[in-house]
């Protein structure tokens, strides 16, 4: 077995990433306060070829040599655009057909390992401020609550961690 080196692993360039089709999910960060979070969530959503990030209220745009440090060139490649108005945001796209997902711990909520996708719907996905989480109003707005499973000790993850682990499931349940 031989490490494979960059030029090897046939990649998109941007342009390339551009006109290919999408998977149906849009990334909503809601008052996300770092930088290197925002970044890797561009990264991430470039590996799952994400359609669209909405960042929302504090959270940072780019250009911005930190976002840049870990995104390290998906702020290219992803499709991104800010909005001041979290639930604003949510209403516009609900009305466009889009089911909303908040990423939360809260009652009723659905685990990740049971949220079933309909593959023609378009689906939004919402990940919270790294100490207060989504907003209660946004949660109360979405369609959707879903849960990560955790079974040790701690009750979170870092947003960034979160973002990976979602995005890899529903990505694997669009495109089964």
């Amino acid at each position: 077995m031989k490490k494979l080196r960059n030029h090897e692993l046939e990649r998109k360039n941007i342009a390339d990433f551009k006109a290919a089709d999408k998977t149906p999910l849009l990334v909503i960060l809601d008052n996300i306060r770092s930088l290197n979070n925002i970044g890797s969530v561009f990264r991430t959503s470039d590996a799952f070829l994400i359609e669209k990030i909405y960042l929302c209220g504090i959270t940072a745009t780019p250009p911005h040599k930190d976002i840049h440090k870990t995104a390290l060139g998906a702020t290219d490649s992803v499709d991104w655009e800010y909005a001041d108005d979290t639930l604003n945001l949510l209403e516009n796209l609900q009305k466009d057909g889009v089911k909303i997902v908040s990423i939360e711990q809260a009652d009723d909520s659905i685990s990740l390992n049971d949220f079933m996708l309909k593959k023609e719907q378009k689906y939004a996905v919402i990940f919270g401020n790294e100490v207060k989480g989504v907003q209660q109003a946004v949660v109360s707005a979405s369609d959707y609550c879903v849960e990560i499973p955790q079974y040790g000790t701690k009750h979170s993850f870092n947003i960034s961690v979160s973002v990976g682990i979602v995005l890899w499931d529903l990505f694997g349940k669009i495109n089964i």
